[in-house]
């Protein structure tokens, strides 16, 4: 079966990780979100691109929720000794990963042709494609102005108050041949349980038209009121959404016709469904590494 995954670097790429664990026979791509990319020091960072790529590998630190096990950062201490900003952190083991990337983009390869080296070198086998070889980046309006992705998460800690969310690029960006035919090709395509509103909305802005809706399922990235990781409910409430499962359907009810809600949400389960999904009940928890609810998002295709 071919399976494609529609990622951020948390729940995304944790219940891609539990779909290869769970299904290695079947042909996985992820397509992962590239708006929160930026350039420090020269090299171009792709934390979603990289989360994925490393959970894949078995390498992620999901301890720091970001980068390499056991890292450490020998070059970020040296760059903050001698007056540079080092707020946001890069490992020495990850800054590796960022090096050899740039080093592919600026000898002329596209993002997509860098990503799928980075996959062969660290032994992942599946196929994990950014959204675009266009940059696009997120920017956030604040009370302290416009913020990159990077400046807002990372070095203000999301204390300004949000205003508004857009996608720098994204009118101009196409979505790759390879992600298009990736798409087209797929028996099931899975939106990960990630930020609706910064991970999953700028793919989707980008391959909404190549999603078939039938075939595509959708996993809440909210439970019992509460994101499993990062800021999702709070960015919801502060854009003026209801931060609950039923609004995420609504986001998604153009493009999948299955969502998957958590067992302690059952209740809205009528809501749901009266979208016209078609509702399926687990545990969304991924305690297990996305084991369980990769079996269940996978059965989903044969019901």
């Amino acid at each position: 079966m071919r399976v494609v995954i529609l990622a951020g670097g948390t729940g995304g790429a944790a219940l891609a990780a539990g779909i290869q664990a769970v299904a290695p026979q079947h042909e996985l791509t992820v397509i992962a979100n590239t708006a929160d990319d930026d350039e420090f020091w020269g090299v171009l960072v792709c934390p979603d691109i990289d989360a994925v790529i490393y959970r894949l590998a078995g390498v992620f630190n999901d301890q720091a929720g970001y980068g390499l096990r056991y890292d450490t950062f020998h070059v970020l201490d040296a760059m903050d000794r001698i007056g540079e900003a080092a707020w946001f952190r890069i490992g020495d083991k990850d800054l590796a990963t960022h090096l050899v990337r740039t080093g592919m983009l600026r000898r002329g390869c596209t993002l997509t042709e860098a990503t799928r080296e980075l996959c062969a070198r660290f032994g992942v086998r599946a196929r994990v494609l950014p959204m675009s070889d266009a940059d696009v980046r997120t920017r956030f309006t604040t009370d302290a102005g416009e913020l990159s992705f990077q400046e807002y998460f990372v070095r203000e800690r999301l204390s300004p108050r949000l205003r508004n969310i857009a996608f720098a690029g994204i009118d101009t960006a196409r979505a790759t041949p390879q992600v298009v035919s990736a798409l087209n090709d797929a028996d099931l395509v899975v939106i990960g349980p990630s930020n609706p509103l910064i991970s999953i909305a700028p793919i989707l802005a980008l391959t909404r038209e190549h999603v078939a809706r039938e075939r595509a399922v959708a996993v809440t990235p909210i439970v019992a009121g509460a994101s499993l990781k990062g800021p999702t409910v709070d960015m919801m409430r502060a854009l003026g959404h209801d931060p609950s499962p039923v609004e995420v359907a609504r986001m998604y009810e153009a493009v999948a016709a299955s969502f998957v809600l958590d067992s302690r949400d059952a209740g809205l389960a009528g809501a749901i469904t009266k979208m016209g999904y078609r509702v399926l009940i687990a545990d969304t928890v991924m305690r297990d590494g996305g084991r369980a609810l990769a079996e269940m998002v996978l059965s989903a295709v044969a019901r």
